[in-house]
């Protein structure tokens, strides 16, 4: 029986001994599916079941599934990994469900138990290591990736490569990544390394760490760099801790728990006397404050993730909750708004960007249908994914307005995934994160009073 034909009503006769096949620690948690009445109200909700309109692709059939391994009636299998790894974990379908069912949290401690009984090999199971244990926990090697991408950009190879076709030995999705890939500059996390507390400009009102995130200051330190001059602009001293690492999302996702665990362990640590940790990832900020769901069988990590919870916020909810300065200088700008689904549907967060942007003079904002619909991203989903990655993003932009000029998030996969949408179907948009339009302004209002 192929995965896509895996009858839900009448599983494969071989099990169904009444014993958890969860055979490991850390499994499902039966308190998240206890409320499922499979009722049908995230169906529409759910980009995969938009797709495929099959049942085992759809949030209360995963639940259906993830259920009846935890009641012996299924075994942890290849049929039971497709619905769950094909799934993009975006949330929406808990946002939907009137009972609030955390179908994330369930996805991910089932993954955590199929990585332990079909563990990945091959080539496959190389990349996953070199990149989830070997590269994104190491800021150091992540900074030399960095050094060689920067080459590989200046110096005249990225042309090199894209003009003899050299390039298409990689496959489709990654020379379409490729393409799209942003300017390599300096991490801010090595800029600062000297420096204790980055000052705030004039008063002090706070004091904030950052995380800078692993991938996120190597490709998009530009809107790291962005994120310290808008707190700084606002009476913030900023700190960076240098032993902090990878928030671990990427690992959770991927069924690592494990190294997720440790990578949150030292990120608590380093973070533990900070009263404030200050992130501008969507991805990143979420998992962070679901350090608690690791540690459920850790009673004494788990009162410190919880206490750490409380502490991460979101870069654009902290300034509209501690009041920040309004710009003065205007962008004269057409601007639609995408929500990031770990940003919406994961921390609840979506009128305080929004706010931000109509707070800068000259902003048309531009509301965009179904703005909280999954772009495909999805962590790293376009890479391992790449065919449903691509057909969620078709959709997704069927609803971005193509009368405007730029396209706003607060999150950088799905910065990536959105540039990927404008240049396959033609657009002529710029995307931006929320935070970067909000620093151009300040840039500006700066520029016309050194002109005065």
């Amino acid at each position: 029986m192929s995965t896509r034909e895996l009858d839900l009503k009448n599983p494969p006769s071989c099990v169904g001994t009444g014993v958890s096949n969860y055979l490991w620690s850390d499994p499902p948690d039966e308190n998240k599916w206890a409320d499922c009445v499979h009722c049908g109200m995230c169906l529409e909700s759910c980009p995969t079941y938009e797709i495929t309109g099959q049942e085992q692709h759809s949030p209360r059939g995963r639940v259906h599934l993830i259920k009846s391994v935890a009641e012996g009636k299924l075994q942890v299998n290849e049929q039971f990994m497709d619905p769950v790894f094909a799934c993009l974990d975006c949330r929406a379908c808990t946002t939907a469900c009137p009972a609030d069912v955390d179908v994330g949290g369930l996805i991910e401690e089932a993954r955590g138990q199929i990585r332990q009984a079909i563990p990945l090999k091959g080539w496959k199971g190389t990349v996953s290591t070199f990149f989830l244990k070997g590269l994104f926990p190491h800021p150091n090697r992540l900074h030399a990736m960095g050094s060689l991408l920067k080459f590989y950009q200046k110096s005249g190879m990225q042309k090199a490569v894209r003009k003899t076709g050299l390039i298409k030995i990689m496959p489709d999705h990654l020379v379409e990544l490729e393409s799209i890939m942003p300017e390599v500059k300096q991490p801010v996390r090595k800029k600062y390394k000297d420096e204790k507390v980055i000052k705030a400009k004039g008063e002090t009102k706070h004091e904030v760490a950052f995380l800078t995130g692993c991938v996120m200051d190597v490709m998009f330190s530009d809107i790291n760099e962005a994120t310290i001059n808008v707190l700084t602009r606002n009476g913030n001293d900023v700190v960076i801790p240098q032993n902090q690492t990878c928030c671990g999302a990427l690992h959770v996702h991927a069924g690592d728990r494990d190294m997720g665990r440790k990578l949150a362990k030292q990120n608590i640590e380093a973070f533990k006397n900070a009263e404030t940790v200050i992130v501008n990832a969507a991805g990143c900020g979420c998992m962070l404050k679901e350090y608690p769901e690791l540690f459920r069988e850790d009673s004494e990590w788990h009162e410190k993730a919880v206490e750490f919870s409380k502490k991460v916020e979101d870069i654009s909810k902290y300034l509209y909750d501690t009041g920040y300065e309004k710009p003065k200088a205007e962008i004269k700008t057409r601007i639609t708004y995408h929500d990031a689904c770990h940003l919406a549907h994961g921390q609840g967060i979506r009128q305080e960007p929004r706010d931000l942007l109509l707070n800068i003079p000259g902003v048309e904002m531009v509301h965009m249908p179904n703005s909280d619909r999954c772009c495909g991203s999805a962590g790293i989903y376009n890479i391992t994914n790449p065919e449903m990655a691509n057909e969620v993003l078709e959709n997704k932009m069927k609803d971005v307005p193509e009368d405007v000029e730029m396209i706003s998030m607060g999150n950088p996969g799905c910065m990536l995934q959105m540039a990927l949408g404008v240049q396959k179907y033609g657009r002529n948009q710029k995307v931006v994160h929320t935070v970067q339009l909000l620093d151009l302004a300040y840039q500006k209002e700066d520029q016309l009073k050194e002109g005065k």
